[in-house]
């Protein structure tokens, strides 16, 4: 079966008008592979839509033509330089003082860590799913300037509209608004931007973005203690943290140095949640423990919240997320669906959201 890479290497013998390969011209989004099932999108301007329909139709023929290819789902999506949302380079001049509240979002909560790799990402865009099936209105803002992946694992493409230059229209699936600055950038294009920039771009998407009436919005952070976690803090009234960690000593060390961010912030530890707890055999049933098992359990205990959910190691979670839609909605009645929804209930039942 065609591989990710071989279906983008066919995808760059595919040619626009222009003569320029349709990939590293940076039209090709939100391509997914997903046993024998391909989907993408070619986001084009919408002045040359017209004369890039035969080169669509090329590029899905040439994946169809591919081993073990199933099916092939290939849509094109127009924007006009007009809609294009406004630079986020640059904060602007005159901002309020102490943190403040955003217009009709009436909780904030951050899903943090000290240390990338421990699933952050994956917890945000399950939880917010979860709650949103739970009938809450969410929000999702992919604060991960550096490595933005909620485009991908919440299944949406194309380029945020702003119709007036100021404000930008955030896109929705799964029941969640959502906001990146990857909908901004290339798959493989890098954000090399310095730390007035980061803090800039994070304030237009919380205060320039339309989330209209949210009763939450999640804040997937980036890992580490930095600019984007300071001034999420200093200058947006968050509810509160809830902080993610594997078992292993070395992840525990840099979730105590967020713990320790946040104290000093001011910014409430709503709980912890331990992720790839437990691995559940699937011949056998065995509940093996991988990465070690307590410890996050323990760390709670020792600083006084409640440990929120212990998250499997499952393969299915991984597929979903990649595949753009999340286990609590592709496979919601499974074991590892109904974790989410648990915890999603719990927040709702605290009184959290």
């Amino acid at each position: 079966m065609a591989t990710r890479d071989e279906i983008l290497t066919t995808l760059k013998e595919v040619k626009t008008p222009a003569g320029l390969d349709i990939v590293s011209a940076g039209l090709v989004k939100a391509l997914t592979v997903d046993d024998g099932t391909v989907r993408f999108v070619l986001e084009v301007p919408s002045a040359q839509a017209k004369a890039l329909e035969p080169t669509l139709a090329e590029a899905q023929a040439a994946v169809e033509a591919l081993d073990g290819i199933k099916t092939v789902s290939a849509v094109m999506t127009a924007h006009s330089a007009a809609a294009a949302p406004p630079d986020l380079k640059g904060g602007r001049k005159s901002e309020p003082k102490g943190p403040q509240k955003i217009p009709g979002v009436e909780k904030i909560i951050a899903i943090a860590s000290g240390k990338g790799g421990v699933g952050k990402s994956t917890l945000s865009v399950n939880l917010a799913v979860a709650l949103a099936v739970e009938g809450k209105r969410v929000g999702l803002l992919d604060a991960d300037v550096f490595g933005p992946s909620q485009p991908r694992m919440l299944g949406v493409s194309g380029r945020p509209a702003s119709p007036d230059g100021k404000t930008i229209l955030p896109l929705r699936n799964h029941g969640v608004t959502m906001m990146s600055i990857g909908l901004m950038t290339n798959d493989d294009e890098a954000v090399v931007w310095r730390g007035p920039m980061l803090i800039g771009a994070l304030q237009q998407m919380l205060n320039q973005v339309q989330w209209g009436a949210l009763d939450v919005l999640i804040v997937d952070l980036p890992p580490g203690t930095g600019d984007v976690q300071m001034s999420l803090a200093q200058k947006t009234h968050v509810d509160g943290a809830i902080i993610v960690s594997t078992p292993q000593d070395v992840a525990l060390i840099d979730a105590r140095k967020a713990i320790d961010m946040f104290n000093k912030l001011g910014t409430p530890i709503l709980g912890m949640v331990e992720n790839m707890s437990y691995q559940i055999c699937e011949e056998c049933g065995h509940r093996g423990h991988p990465f070690g098992h307590g410890g996050v359990a323990a760390e709670a205990e020792k600083i006084g919240v409640p440990l929120m959910a212990e998250l499997p190691l499952h393969i299915d979670i991984r597929i979903a997320c990649d595949s753009g839609a999340p286990i609590v909605v592709s496979k919601p009645d499974t074991p590892q669906a109904q974790v989410f929804r648990t915890l999603a209930r719990r927040l709702i039942e605290d009184g959290i959201v």
